[in-house]
């Protein structure tokens, strides 16, 4: 297995050259389909607050973000960190990597003190990956903004996934979702 240094960083803290180096591991996956990466609106999705990278020396080879929100559940308000920006480079790819950094993830969304779940949205193919990293899949309505910024209702069905976080996790909540705002 090789070798990399995980990062856990404040948005306001990355630096002009994280920033390069997260622009140039997202555009080499994505630039030819969605354009240029944004940090503020990735892809039309929400941006993070915390920033969990992998360097190989001076490069980023792996990157999972996240945001503080509250959103609605059925009828409770519930403290969650959506996940995004999972990405792996090619040449990382086979090592793991992609679990360590969900651990860590984990560990920072827990020490965040408030947050109750990690939260994310992902492709049918992927669920696996997830869950074999302790995520649970819900099924559940959610409404967000989607991409474009309209508001949008996805019926039960694609795949959404929680994390419970705590000493004590509580179960997900039943009902409709409201995200409050874009997805991750």
């Amino acid at each position: 297995m090789t070798s990399f240094a995980i990062e856990v960083t404040p948005h306001a803290r990355l630096t002009v050259d994280d920033m390069a180096r997260l622009r140039a591991l997202f555009d080499t996956e994505y630039l030819a389909d969605f354009g240029a990466w944004d940090p503020d609106q990735p892809y039309g999705y929400a941006p993070h607050d915390v920033h969990i990278t992998a360097r190989r020396g001076d490069t980023i080879v792996g990157h999972v973000g996240w945001e503080r929100r509250i959103i609605g559940v059925g009828a409770d308000d519930v403290a969650v960190a959506g996940v995004g920006g999972v990405l792996i480079s090619p040449h990382a790819r086979g090592d793991r990597l992609g679990a360590l950094l969900l651990a860590r993830a984990a560990e920072s969304m827990a020490s965040a003190g408030d947050v109750r779940f990690g939260y994310l949205g992902c492709r049918e193919e992927v669920v696996p990956f997830y869950e074999a990293c302790g995520w649970r899949r819900i099924t559940a309505s959610e409404r967000s903004i989607d991409r474009t910024g309209q508001p949008v209702t996805q019926p039960p069905g694609p795949p959404l996934l929680t994390l419970p976080l705590g000493p004590d996790p509580s179960p997900w909540p039943t009902g409709s979702i409201n995200l409050r705002g874009r997805a991750w």
